[in-house]
């Protein structure tokens, strides 16, 4: 057999289902210890891979060209899945590491490596044996890492929300559990559009009620909040590197609500003060500015009016 059915053989031997039983999946394992065809399995390699690198592997390697478009597949259909049964572990350098980062990576689990080295020797069917005894934990052990790595987010009304790591989490985690209190009691939590997982809460059934329709989650803000008090809808970014309310952003959230029966209100959420001080040149006009180290305080960016919406 050729490196790729071996390692499909593995696969299938390890229990993965029948969707992780293809060249991807094979590959993406061969490109995580950087097997080549004529190289051993005794002889494996453990290094930090990208999805990038992954498939830049496929190429050069095995002469598989996929196409930039099928990342996604990589990273949904076979790494996930690699991860979640502890074969291959998550940015083992930083578990805090944001979902959005450059760095995301994986490398394979250090038990799975031991065993992948036995196989086509006589010790390969123990460490099997063995390996598939422990996996339950394994897995489970890899997921209490990750889980203990997220970011907690208490809701108004009291229930947990958990965020991916990383610090965009973390000032929509302030958003909600320090803006809210000081500038928009009451208020409703209506969408957190978690990097990890953009619709970690999606209630389009009160947004449709107050008039907004929404095809596509693609363009929301990263936090929408509704006061039915006042009848305002919070449009509020989280601004850890980019993304602020600036003129174009303003103008696409408008016409993206341009329906809604509430007043509109645009917040640029920012974790510090030097770094508002990096966007204040681009930021729109009615518009608001927040920093979380400094929670109490709100630039109104007009001067005619305080806090609220704009006709």
């Amino acid at each position: 057999m050729g490196k790729i059915e071996e390692a499909l053989h593995i696969i299938s031997v390890l229990g993965f289902p029948r969707a992780q039983q293809n060249d991807r999946s094979a590959l993406s394992l061969l490109a995580l210890v950087q097997l080549t065809e004529s190289g051993s399995w005794q002889k494996l390699e453990n290094p930090l891979l990208g999805v990038r690198a992954i498939l830049d592997f496929c190429r050069t390697i095995y002469k598989k060209p996929y196409a930039e478009n099928s990342r996604e597949s990589f990273r949904k259909e076979t790494l996930h899945q690699f991860v979640a049964a502890g074969l291959a572990l998550q940015n083992p350098d930083d578990l805090m590491r944001s979902p959005n980062s450059p760095k995301w990576c994986y490398q394979i689990g250090v038990e799975a490596k031991s065993l992948l080295e036995t196989y086509g020797t006589p010790a390969w069917e123990i460490e099997l044996s063995s390996y598939l005894a422990s996996i339950g934990s394994l897995a489970e052990k890899y997921k209490m890492n990750r889980d203990l790595s997220r970011t907690a987010c208490q809701l108004p009304r009291g229930a947990i929300l958990q965020l991916s790591p990383g610090g965009h989490s973390e000032l929509i985690r302030d958003i909600i559990e320090k803006f809210v209190p000081r500038f928009a009691q009451g208020s409703q939590v209506l969408y957190v559009g978690d990097t990890g997982d953009k619709s970690a809460i999606f209630d389009d059934k009160t947004l449709a009620d107050l008039g907004v329709i929404l095809h596509s989650r693609g363009k929301l803000p990263d936090v929408i909040l509704y006061q039915e008090k006042k009848n305002w809808l919070f449009l509020c970014e989280s601004v850890t590197s980019v993304g602020p309310v600036d003129g174009k952003r303003h103008d696409e959230l408008r016409s993206l609500f341009s329906k809604s029966k509430a007043g509109l209100v645009f917040v640029s959420a920012f974790p510090n003060r030097a770094l508002m001080g990096r966007f204040l040149s681009v930021l729109a006009w009615e518009c608001e500015a927040w920093c979380a180290d400094d929670p109490d305080h709100l630039i109104h960016l007009n001067g005619d009016r305080f806090l609220g919406p704009y006709n």
